[in-house]
Formats: C-alpha cells, sequence, structure tokens
C-alpha cells in the first residue's frame, strides 16, 4: 500500500482513507461515491424532513473529513463510518431537542412577559374585586404569587390550557371593566 495504485478505484476503503490522509482528494471522492448513497438512506430511514436528512448527511461527511487522521487502516473503514454517522445523528437530534425546549421557554416567557405587562397595573386596581373569583384567584396566583401555568394548573386540578385561557379572558375583563369606568 506504499505507492498509489494505477486506478484508485480499485483499491480498498482502507486503502483509499490512507491516501485520503496523505491529502489525495480524489480518494476521498471515491469514498463519497462508494457510501454516500448509504449514509444518505441510513438518514433518510430515521428523520422526518428532507432537509434534516441532508443536513446531517454533509455533517456526516463533514466529521469524516475532520476526523480522517485518526482512522487506523487496520480497522474496516465501514463500521467507523457508520460510528461517525451515529455521532452526527446524535449531534443534530440533541440540537433538535434543545431548540425545541428554547422555542418553547421563549414562547411561554413572551407570553409571560406579555401578560405580567397587561396586568401589571391593574393587579393594584380596585376593579379586581369585580372580576369573578375564579378570574380574580389565577390573577392572583399568577401575578402576585408568580406561579407558573402548570404550577396553577396542578393547584386548581385543571389544564394548563386553561389556566391560560383563564388568565387571558380575566385580564380582558379587568380591561374592560378599567376602560367602561374611564379608565385606560
Amino acid at each position: 500500500m506504499e505507492s498509489e495504485p494505477q486506478n484508485l478505484r480499485q483499491a480498498t476503503d482502507e486503502e483509499l482513507m490512507v491516501f485520503y490522509q496523505r491529502g489525495q482528494m480524489e480518494a476521498f471522492e471515491i469514498l463519497y461515491q462508494r457510501h454516500g448513497a448509504r449514509v444518505y438512506g441510513f438518514f433518510r430511514s430515521r428523520l422526518q424532513e428532507r432537509a434534516w436528512v441532508e443536513d446531517v448527511h454533509q455533517a456526516t461527511f463533514m466529521k469524516l473529513h475532520q476526523a480522517r487522521h485518526q482512522y487506523d487502516p487496520s480497522f474496516p473503514f465501514g463500521p467507523w463510518l457508520f460510528t461517525i454517522c451515529r455521532s452526527a445523528l446524535f449531534d443534530f437530534l440533541r440540537s433538535r431537542q434543545r431548540l425545541n425546549q428554547r422555542e418553547i421557554l421563549d414562547s411561554e416567557a413572551l407570553e409571560n412577559a406579555h401578560a405580567a405587562q397587561e396586568t401589571e397595573v391593574a393587579l393594584d386596581l380596585p376593579e379586581l374585586g369585580a372580576l369573578p373569583s375564579k378570574q380574580r384567584q389565577v390573577l392572583e396566583m399568577r401575578y402576585l404569587e408568580d406561579l407558573s401555568f402548570d404550577e396553577i394548573a396542578h393547584r386548581l386540578e385543571t389544564s394548563p390550557t386553561n389556566v391560560r385561557q383563564w388568565v387571558s379572558r380575566a385580564v380582558r375583563k379587568l380591561k374592560s371593566i378599567v376602560k367602561d369606568q374611564g379608565g385606560e
């Protein structure tokens, strides 16, 4: 394996990796031609979105490129490549999970900030007494006790969705009462 074969296409995957480690880009191209479709199929069977498949597929070959000097040609290339595939897939799934959690948290934070802003002044108003007791209770729990929708739902034995609706309705009702009394 010291010298390059006349035709790189006749080289084994392991030999191609050695040539690639030495800077022979054509060796990488041949490895990609041999394994790109299988790697793509691996991700296609595990991910829903085509764009995700393409992203992880590309990330896999970037990881291969970055780790090429760590490859030991005494071991088969295929399992090494699919270890990289699994790693790229797990990295992608972890990033999606963090992104989804951040989106949920950002959405809830925005909703909380908006609702807090709307009721900040209202909680000090005597008009609170004009609200039905359930609406007054959820507003107090939400803004005076600073409880989350989940915590309020647990205390009231209902769903967070119901609590959000109650808070929203209470805020609208309170605004309406204040407006009707000449305030704004």
